[in-house]
């Protein structure tokens, strides 16, 4: 029987390696709190960019700690404490990533959740008769107030912040209320690509942020090829009608007479005429 148990490990591992052979990515995600049907929604969502495989911690620290073929791969094991999940796939990691943050959804908690962010009661008719749900939505601090026959929140309040653990009393509260305050999903611990280990931190891009940076860095460009009349796809209009402008004063103050200065001409000469008429007007 040990020799079978034995034989079954060394079969899953060797499982492990080969599918660390073919995908360049090898990512690790936390699957504490994971529902199971959540799980298999996102199998079926990510089918296309990745092959997810539960894999025992034992056997994956051994496949990784014993695998020489990719540089630095056994740095993977630091980050197989609890119940992890493998992504195999040959996708950017970064896409990797923002792909399962995206797949993440608003649940009901329950007891020993932890707040994504700040919930938030708001103010406003619950929907429900008094009775026992005022003593319990105050015992969590929620104020309240009885108005044409159904339970009022008084104002906007503030039941837990991000990152605490939320109690028994408080999930109950919230599941009476239909707030849905805790996201169930899947978060990278870490990725590999090619002999590179990025952590879920490093991952994280605030796209609005770097949207922004790309086009403070395209203006300064933009400005930068003009002040150095460097001619490009995207300056041409603007060199050209800078150069227009130019030409045009310069043929205004040098006198120049043409379809396009004559006018600029006869405004020139007119307002001369009034500053000299001004100076010479009779006392």
């Amino acid at each position: 029987m040990q020799r079978q148990t034995l034989l079954e490990k060394s079969h899953k591992v060797e499982e492990v390696r080969n599918l660390i052979d073919q995908y360049k990515v090898i990512g690790v995600a936390d699957l504490h709190k994971v529902r199971t049907a959540q799980l298999q929604e996102l199998k079926r969502k990510l089918k296309e960019e990745a092959y997810l495989r539960v894999i025992k911690g034992t056997l994956a620290k051994k496949a990784v700690s014993e695998y020489s073929e990719k540089p630095s791969i056994e740095k993977l094991g630091q980050f197989l404490k609890g119940s992890n999940i493998f992504l195999f796939t040959n996708t950017n990691p970064f896409k990797l990533a923002s792909l399962l943050e995206r797949s993440k959804v608003k649940m009901v908690a329950k007891a020993g959740d932890i707040a994504a962010q700040d919930i938030t009661v708001p103010a406003g008719n619950v929907g429900l008769p008094p009775g026992p749900i005022i003593s319990q939505l105050n015992s969590v601090g929620i104020p309240t107030r009885i108005e044409s026959g159904s339970v009022w929140v008084s104002r906007n309040t503030i039941v837990a912040k991000e990152g605490e653990v939320i109690s028994e009393r408080l999930a109950a509260v919230l599941s009476k209320l239909g707030i849905r305050s805790v996201e169930a999903g899947l978060s990278i611990k870490a990725v590999y690509d090619d002999g590179l280990i990025m952590t879920e931190d490093q991952l994280r891009l605030d796209l609005k942020e770097f949207e922004q940076a790309i086009g403070e860095a395209y203006i300064c460009a933009l400005n930068l090829s003009l002040n150095a009349g460097y001619p490009t796809a995207q300056n041409i209009p603007t060199l050209i009608q800078s150069a227009h402008k130019e030409a045009y004063n310069l043929a205004v103050n040098a006198g120049v007479v043409s379809s396009e200065s004559i006018v600029g001409l006869i405004r020139k000469a007119y307002t001369e005429a009034l500053i000299l008429s001004s100076k010479f007007r009779p006392e």
